[in-house]
């Protein structure tokens, strides 16, 4: 039954990714390599930011919450912004494929690091704990909001968006962040787990929805002529 428990996280986990990549058009324009090379990426990224951490916060007292060092801390996940950028840039071909697969691979990467291993560990536990089917939904959640991301980056980086550039600007930096509201919240407002789990699904659902309307206001034009 631990085994199953286990099976059951880790489909849970996983189907997304494997949906979004079959079904988003991914698989029918070859970009496999370019997505292996993502997720390598993402792990050289991962070792800069520990690096830094390493650097400049030694022997941090994490039991305490403390606003500013944990702004700093969270600082250097704009590391990832010029990941999932230079991600896109090795990408050639349509918009849609250049974000989805910076996204979907940098996604992919994380839950392989951080959910894969602690599922493995944990969930053929003798008992059965919530706490895994919370961390594959929140690897679902992961996967819309480094997708959301990877588009606003690539939004960012035209030239035909000037016009929305303090709106995406904003919106990058929420996604940024995104840790540090949810520690706000769990150490001022005392949220729950599913609360937490709740927050963060309208939270990226909110910054998706915004993007791809921003994506479409101002990609239409262009698309059509990349056409």
């Amino acid at each position: 039954m631990t085994f199953l428990h286990f099976i059951n996280c880790v489909g849970l986990a996983s189907a997304p990714y494997f949906i979004t990549y079959k079904y988003a058009g991914l698989a029918d324009y070859n970009v496999f390599w370019k997505y292996i090379q993502t997720v390598f990426l993402y792990l050289f990224v991962q070792f800069c930011k520990m690096m830094v951490l390493a650097t400049f916060f030694p022997d941090m007292d994490d039991s305490k919450f403390n606003v500013l060092i944990e702004f700093l801390k969270i600082t250097v996940d704009l590391g990832d912004l010029i990941g999932l950028y230079i991600a896109m840039t090795q990408i050639a071909g349509k918009c849609e494929i250049k974000y989805l697969v910076a996204g979907v691979g940098w996604a992919s990467a994380e839950l392989i690091m951080t959910k894969f291993f602690p599922l493995w560990n944990g969930a053929r536990g003798s008992e059965f704990d919530w706490k895994y089917i919370q961390m594959s939904l929140d690897s679902n959640i992961t996967l819309i909001q480094y997708i959301s991301t990877a588009l606003l980056i690539y939004l960012y980086s035209r030239n035909d968006t000037t016009r929305f550039t303090k709106i995406i600007t904003f919106l990058i930096a929420l996604c940024c962040y995104r840790p540090l509201v949810a520690d706000i919240l769990i150490h001022t407002v005392g949220l729950g787990s599913w609360s937490l789990i709740l927050c963060k699904a309208v939270f990226t659902a909110f910054i998706g929805l915004i993007s791809l309307s921003l994506f479409y206001q101002t990609g239409s034009s262009y698309l059509k002529s990349s056409r």
